[in-house]
């Protein structure tokens, strides 16, 4: 079934990405980082107000709608002056993992890297996340760095950075 990517522009937008963000958050990182670690990265980049200033900085956030229910968000940062597209976020609730979303998002991002004129999209991800790295490299991301980056809170993200050629 073909989803629906929604931008996110009025606070109803960001009230309904931000607690799809807490409930996926929730569900998929336990094992991978501490609960402790959940709790301070929503806080700090996924809640109202973080989203909300992402927004005023120039990323982009889009629902994914099946039929009437959204199930999933992907965020953007197009970075024009060096080519490329960020992407910062993509992730879909647990119920809706495994049916072929995750290639409509990332078709969705391709046409939209295209559509701005940039010729790459790379996006971080965390060296423990097996799951995802897989999806990652099958869909072509190849990694070219590794990278820690202190988040503040006594908390780091250590992280390998893929790419992908448009």
């Amino acid at each position: 079934m073909q989803i629906q990517f929604l931008p996110v522009i009025m606070n109803d937008d960001v009230d309904y990405l931000a607690d799809i963000a807490d409930k996926v958050w929730h569900e998929f990182f336990p094992g991978i980082i501490s609960d402790e670690q959940i709790d301070y990265m929503v806080d700090k980049f996924q809640s109202k107000k973080a989203i909300k200033a992402q927004l005023e900085e120039g990323y982009e956030y889009y629902l994914m709608k099946l039929a009437d229910i959204y199930i999933g968000y992907v965020g953007i940062h197009p970075e024009h002056n060096i080519n490329r597209m960020f992407l910062s976020k993509i992730y879909i609730l647990k119920p809706y993992r495994g049916k072929g979303y995750a290639t409509q998002a990332f078709n969705f991002l391709e046409g939209l890297s295209v559509a701005y004129g940039l010729n790459n999209i790379y996006l971080t991800v965390n060296k423990n996340n097996e799951s995802s790295i897989k999806v990652y490299e099958h869909r072509g991301f190849t990694k070219i760095d590794e990278q820690v980056t202190d988040i503040g809170g006594g908390f780091v993200m250590d992280d390998y950075v893929y790419e992908y050629k448009v």
